[in-house]
């Protein structure tokens, strides 16, 4: 009589075992609570606010019609230390970029600017050279380097040289400079105007290539200059071109370019010049 109910309650225990591995099974493969998703959310809406932050930035600089050349070389110049601000103001010096392929004539209308109007003629490419061969520089056989390859001279070394010679001027009360050759790329212009004194404007001589070779190529014969070869002028056409081109356009957009053919007779070139200078109200 009581078999059957001792089967049953024997039973029970194995019956209900299984179904305790079930619920622990259940149990390991629930996952875990998503605690990300809040933390995934929040980077995503910061990564949206950046792209649009960036995108209104863009769109601006645009608008402003600014060479893209200016805005890369704005963000290298922005990496550099900070200054407390330029070494002059315009009240006190007037500065003039002087600009133009190798061989335009900017020496030669540069000379004749100081005779009429008491300028005070700084060329970079003369500075460069006498520090070059000045006895104990240290930068004498890397500006050596540089100017044989047609190669850019670090900004660092020709801005150290011109905020010297400005200033050494400027004691003896020239206020009036003609920079000549310089700034050969962005970054240049950018850091004169920053650390030396705003440009008054740039005169920029045009002159077609083949003009310019074949001046310098003369020139070459009597000048003793290791940059006149042909194979250091082509460096010298492709490096203008390349990096200078930008300068002039950056500042023309500013309206702050004066243009000047100068594959005419000296002379010539000279009047347009002088109209140019009248225009500025430079005396």
């Amino acid at each position: 009589m009581f078999r059957p109910v001792l089967r049953r309650s024997l039973a029970r225990p194995m019956r209900a075992a299984p179904v305790m591995r079930l619920s622990m099974r259940m149990q390991s493969t629930v996952p875990p609570p998503q605690r990300s998703n809040v933390n995934v959310k929040k980077w995503g809406l910061l990564v949206l606010g950046a792209l649009a932050v960036g995108t209104t930035i863009y769109s601006v600089s645009n608008e402003k019609g600014e060479p893209k050349e200016f805005l890369e070389a704005e963000k290298r110049a922005g990496k550099q230390e900070k200054q407390a601000g330029p070494a002059f103001s315009e009240d006190q010096v007037s500065v003039i970029f002087v600009l133009g392929g190798p061989g335009a004539g900017k020496g030669t209308q540069c000379a004749k600017l100081v005779n009429d109007y008491k300028f005070v003629h700084l060329s970079a490419g003369d500075l460069l050279r006498a520090e070059q061969n000045r006895e104990g520089s240290e930068f004498g056989e890397l500006i050596k380097h540089y100017i044989k390859e047609g190669l850019i001279v670090p900004q660092e070394i020709t801005l150290s040289l011109l905020q010297k010679a400005i200033k050494e001027n400027y004691e003896k009360n020239y206020t009036k400079f003609l920079v000549d050759g310089f700034p050969r790329k962005m970054d240049q212009a950018l850091s004169f105007e920053k650390q030396i004194v705003p440009s008054k404007f740039t005169l920029f001589f045009e002159c077609p290539e083949q003009v310019m070779l074949e001046r310098l190529l003369e020139r070459g014969k009597t000048s003793g200059r290791a940059d006149d070869n042909i194979e250091s002028i082509k460096k010298r056409f492709r490096t203008f071109e390349e990096t200078s081109m930008p300068v002039v356009r950056y500042f023309d957009s500013q309206d702050k370019v004066v243009k000047v053919r100068c594959d005419h007779p000296v002379e010539d070139v000279y009047n347009q010049v002088k109209q140019a200078l009248t225009a500025k109200n430079i005396k």
